[in-house]
């Protein structure tokens, strides 16, 4: 296929440095770079609603951890479940791509969840620095998956369409210009990131991560109609009713939220206990 013409061209490796054996990747320099940049504006946060710094490292390991395990897990079972359980090396291989965002959500919701119901921690606080957490550490990952070429959009003969020129690239094909979709993604998730920011003082516990949850799937919405992923039902792709269906159970908590606000101020074990 005949090339278009495209403003921005790619020719970085997606491997950064090479040690011998070991490969330091783009990939994961993106995901260091969120971590550390989403722990640096949720720790202080938290701490500003109450949550102390013994709390906070008791449950931050594991939410990262898991977190990690559950982008992946989600990714290989929507994504070739087959061929990844015929060649099981192939599903810790981040470093390839492959993250699924909404699975490092339902990991983390979870660990919350269950830290909370254990330990008498204040589920909705960290639920709201969470949200901090994971918008703007999704935004700097998505550097690794620009370098990658494994998230791009339909082909475009727009300005700002991008080509990839290194042979190492996952780009579909080399010299052809795409809709940058996890460039847009970036964008989106930090002008997000700047509106909940502004929001995160003004807001009782809970609200600030329902409306992290109802903006995200919004965008995720949107977003992947510019994303080159197949068609799964009713000319949705499969990311698109995992957003509709977060958004519906979003809305269920909001109403929650709003029935029980004395609740909402006590840990997960007071609360249950007071019922």
């Amino acid at each position: 296929m005949l090339a278009l013409p495209a403003t921005i061209t790619i020719g970085l490796d997606p491997v950064l440095l090479r040690l011998g054996p070991i490969d330091l990747r783009w990939y994961g320099l993106g995901y260091i770079a969120g971590i550390w940049a989403g722990l640096r504006v949720a720790e202080p946060y938290a701490r500003e609603r109450g949550i102390t710094e013994e709390q906070i490292w008791r449950v931050l390991p594991w939410c990262i951890a898991l977190g990690l395990v559950g982008g992946r897990l989600y990714y290989v079972v929507q994504n070739d479940f087959g061929g990844f359980l015929r060649d099981p090396a192939r599903i810790p291989a981040i470093w390839q791509g492959g993250m699924a965002f909404y699975g490092a959500i339902f990991a983390v919701a979870g660990v919350l969840c269950w830290f909370a119901w254990r330990r008498g921690l204040p589920l909705w606080r960290f639920l709201d620095a969470a949200s901090l957490f994971a918008v703007l550490g999704q935004a700097l990952g998505r550097i690794g998956n620009i370098v990658n070429g494994d998230i791009v959009g339909y082909q475009t003969s727009l300005p700002w369409g991008t080509a990839y020129s290194n042979p190492h690239s996952l780009a579909p094909e080399l010299g052809v210009p795409y809709q940058p979709a996890a460039a847009y993604e970036l964008i989106f998730n930090l002008v997000f990131f700047a509106i909940l920011w502004r929001l995160r003082r003004r807001l009782r516990p809970g609200w600030l991560f329902v409306l992290y949850l109802a903006g995200y799937n919004v965008g995720q919405f949107a977003l992947f109609y510019l994303r080159a992923n197949s068609v799964l039902w009713l000319g949705l792709k499969q990311a698109q009713w995992t957003a509709l269906i977060v958004l519906a159970a979003t809305g269920l908590v909001a109403l929650w939220l709003r029935s029980h606000p004395a609740r909402v101020e006590l840990p997960v074990s007071a609360a249950a206990a007071d019922a």
